[in-house]
């Protein structure tokens, strides 16, 4: 039986990090919220993996981070799309468009 869960494709979180940052500054939690919300619940994005990427995607020069008060009063890093992030968000979203149509040509082959 399916999971109502999926687990993200290889290589896919640092894209839609990367999309959720292009909306506007945002820090970690909500960024895994985000995901969340916006894709109807299917996808969960785990404090395991999240963090990891966002320092990798920091260190890449991809996204910049600043601390800021929440919503909530608490301290927390802010990200944001720097130009080379602006880039590469536009290099994986024409490759993902590239996937996602291959990908729909085979499942809509009929024996």
């Amino acid at each position: 039986m399916a999971s109502d869960k999926s687990d993200l494709l290889q290589g896919t979180l640092d894209m839609l990090i990367l999309k959720v940052v292009a909306l506007g500054p945002v820090h970690g939690y909500a960024i895994s919220k985000r995901i969340q919300q916006i894709s109807s619940d299917v996808l969960q994005v785990q404090q395991g993996s999240l963090y990891p990427a966002l320092h990798r995607l920091e260190n890449r020069d991809w996204l910049t981070a600043e601390w800021k008060l929440t919503e909530s009063g608490r301290e927390a890093k802010f990200y944001k799309l720097t130009a080379r992030g602006c880039k590469q968000l536009e290099a994986e979203s024409d490759n993902w468009d590239r996937l996602s149509a291959a990908v729909s040509l085979i499942m809509g082959t009929t024996e």
